[in-house]
């Protein structure tokens, strides 16, 4: 998706990609990954549009699932934090609904974006967001059974193992990378999370020129347990589709038993 600083563009054009999503018929679009973090040209803007989990844009996901009949993942959700009113913060969360358009999950992103640039310039995430303090079970989900990250905790393997020790089959992280970050790193941290955990991962992510600052980079993308790229969306706005395979996942976890062969007397459960 390509998000702009305009909230009612942003959900029609998300409306007619979930609708078309919901047409196909297919296990993946029952949990369908729907960005919704807008990336405004200052922070101030961007803050000026967070919202509660009871807020209007919530409301108006929870009835396109209900109307459509089929769950969504949206992501990262600019959640207002629990300190809104003193501290102008917020939560960079990852909500999902049912088909009933209940509230069945909320994660909020662990780790924040902050880093020093060669070039001089500073990115300081932290500033403005919360970082969340616990991890959440993974769900249970007409796909199966579904772990949830955001964005720069693609980086962080400990996340993944954890959630698949859990019970994850799916990792999900809506994403926004940036075009060299994405240049570099996307596929490969994505293939890695799911060789390393033996589950499908599944990233949607913004894409295009949100403004003079801002460029993201794209290619929302489903990895299956062997590391396989099996869908990818092209350059702008669009969908992928994927089966998820549980059976072909359980018979790549039984024919390469990592879980089993893991040494957690030496270095722990993670």
């Amino acid at each position: 998706m390509d998000l702009k600083f305009r909230q009612e563009k942003n959900f029609t054009a998300m409306f007619r990609l979930v609708r078309k999503a919901a047409l196909r018929m297919l296990m993946v679009s029952c949990l369908r990954p729907s960005s919704l973090r807008y990336i405004g040209s200052s922070q101030r803007g961007d803050l000026s549009l967070a919202e509660t989990l009871d807020g209007d844009t919530i409301q108006q996901y929870t009835q396109l699932a209900r109307d459509c009949g089929i769950w969504l993942s949206l992501g990262g959700f600019h959640e207002r934090g629990p300190d809104w009113d003193t501290d102008r913060r917020i939560c960079n969360s990852h909500i999902v609904l049912d088909s009933t358009g209940n509230i069945v999950s909320v994660y909020r992103k662990a780790h924040l974006f902050d880093v020093d640039l060669q070039s001089g310039v500073s990115l300081r995430e932290s500033h403005s967001t919360l970082p969340g303090t616990e991890l959440v079970r993974p769900i249970s989900s007409p796909a199966g059974k579904v772990g949830l990250g955001v964005c720069y905790d693609l980086r962080f393997p400990e996340l993944s193992l954890a959630l698949a020790q859990g019970g994850a089959e799916i990792l999900t992280y809506p994403s926004a990378f940036t075009v060299p970050t994405g240049l570099a790193h996307w596929e490969v941290l994505m293939r890695a999370r799911a060789i390393e955990t033996q589950c499908y991962v599944v990233a949607a992510a913004q894409t295009g020129n949100h403004n003079q600052k801002r460029t993201s980079y794209g290619h929302a993308m489903v990895v299956d347990p062997w590391g396989a790229v099996i869908a990818q969306c092209p350059e702008g706005t669009g969908l992928c589709y994927a089966e998820i395979d549980i059976a072909y996942l359980e018979r790549v976890r039984r024919e390469m038993p990592v879980w089993q062969h893991r040494r957690t007397d030496l270095y722990g459960k993670i």
